[in-house]
């Protein structure tokens, strides 16, 4: 496999001839914790007294830890659905939502409307148990640094065998991490984590 060309989240590279985009594991960047901040404010200005809380959530969170260059926002809302409420406002600065099953408890949203992304928003239940799971996720890795080391390498493992340019690859990615973020979410959880949480 060579190495041709990085951009903001994915390289290209040559696999059995054919030009395919590996899935890019940055090294931390401390403009991501800026870079949320100031979508934060974009999306509480615009969702008002609906967004009960906006958490910056994923590995763009987690200062030290290598990430896909994507920042991750969860939005805690009262009432999850209808979504719609939510979505049209979303819309207007530039998200798109993506039906899931998982809408029932986690609707998904993303900006820009082509890969790659540079923003994804998830929509839960503020007190819920989606809600509890991520943050605890989160602040479990922020303080233990053996664990999100861990998470990092399984990360790049799962990367250098996903084109970023497939939307089902990049679902074979995240579904492949599952089992170690369930593992985790757990221990978190009987740990008592999330630390902030109402």
């Amino acid at each position: 496999m060579e190495r041709e060309t990085t951009t903001r989240d994915v390289s290209v590279v040559k696999r059995d001839g054919e030009m395919a985009k590996e899935l890019q594991i940055s090294a931390y960047d401390r403009r991501w914790a800026i870079e949320f901040e100031a979508e934060r404010d974009r999306i509480a200005q615009k969702l008002g007294s609906i967004a009960e809380r906006i958490d910056h959530n994923g590995s763009t969170a987690v200062p030290g830890l290598d990430a896909k260059p994507i920042i991750d926002i969860q939005i805690s809302v009262r009432q999850l659905q209808p979504i719609q409420s939510c979505a049209d406002l979303l819309a207007t600065l530039g998200y798109v939502h993506v039906p899931h099953v998982d809408d029932a408890f986690c609707a998904f949203f993303h900006r820009p409307r082509e890969w790659p992304h540079t923003y994804h928003v998830h929509v839960v239940k503020s007190g819920g148990q989606e809600e509890r799971r991520t943050l605890a996720f989160r602040d479990f890795l922020r303080e233990h640094c053996d664990i999100a080391t861990e998470y990092v390498a399984l990360k790049k493992r799962l990367a250098a065998l996903t084109d970023a340019t497939d939307a089902s690859s990049r679902e074979a990615y995240a579904s492949a991490k599952r089992e170690f973020i369930d593992r985790i979410v757990q221990a978190a959880l009987a740990a008592g984590y999330p630390r902030d949480f109402r």
